[in-house]
């Protein structure tokens, strides 16, 4: 009998946001401002098997990255349930989860805290991480000086070498030089390999899904659409984006 690891129920997320409006009007009228609601993501549920390997599809705004940053806990649900079932999560993902203004070291002892880890099962980690990151005497300047390859290279390697029960990848694998995508690519798949493990990957890329995914959630305007085995999904999911 499988085993659940993601169970999602009914989950709305709204981003609030203020029409324009004008300062001196309002100083004067002493009226509240108009706040506009946007559905990113609208009452979606499924499940996700331990061990499967769940592709997310959508164009762009359909609420994909808004999603897994709800799952890993970055973001907090306007209604609705998530539970993970007491596996341990991490999101890589360009943006996410860095101290602009810390080094690259640091950084890799504050992200592997937030996901659970000890400071010294992290300090026994870390040689094997920066070494996988390729990031050289970089590792200890400041992130705001990353570029975005650099960024991804770090973040990757963190998650890659700091295994969690569920891994969760928005676009990364599609940044950085050649070497390295091969590289991430390769150490991706030997992570997958773990049947223990679940992971869910947004990317725009159908032939990497198709290659990695078991099953594909394809969101449209912030609801699902479809769910289902990689193949058929993408093969409907490609008909409608022509």
């Amino acid at each position: 009998m499988s085993e659940c690891a993601i169970e999602v129920k009914n989950l709305c997320v709204n981003y609030r946001g203020l029409q324009k409006y004008s300062i001196r009007r309002n100083f004067f009228t002493f009226k509240r401002k108009k706040v506009e609601m946007f559905e990113a993501v609208k009452n979606v549920s499924f499940t996700v098997e331990k061990g499967e390997i769940l592709g997310i599809v959508g164009r762009n705004g359909s609420g994909k990255s808004t999603l897994l940053k709800t799952l890993a806990g970055i973001f907090s649900p306007d209604s609705g349930t998530i539970d993970t079932k007491g596996n341990s999560v991490s999101l890589l993902s360009i943006g996410v989860g860095f101290q602009r203004e810390m080094t690259g070291r640091e950084n890799i002892m504050l992200s592997g805290m937030l996901l659970g880890f000890d400071e010294a099962f992290i300090r026994q980690k870390e040689a094997e991480i920066i070494e996988f990151s390729e990031l050289g005497k970089f590792i200890d300047m400041p992130v705001k000086s990353y570029s975005s390859g650099m960024y991804s290279k770090l973040a990757f390697s963190i998650t890659a070498i700091l295994e969690t029960d569920i891994m969760m990848i928005d676009e990364v694998l599609s940044v950085g030089d050649a070497k390295f995508k091969k590289k991430s690519y390769a150490k991706m798949k030997s992570l997958i390999n773990d049947q223990n493990r679940t992971v869910l990957i947004v990317s725009h890329s159908s032939d990497t899904l198709r290659k990695l995914c078991t099953s594909i959630l394809w969101l449209h305007d912030g609801e699902v659409r479809k769910i289902g085995k990689a193949s058929e999904v993408l093969a409907e999911y490609e008909e409608f984006m022509k």
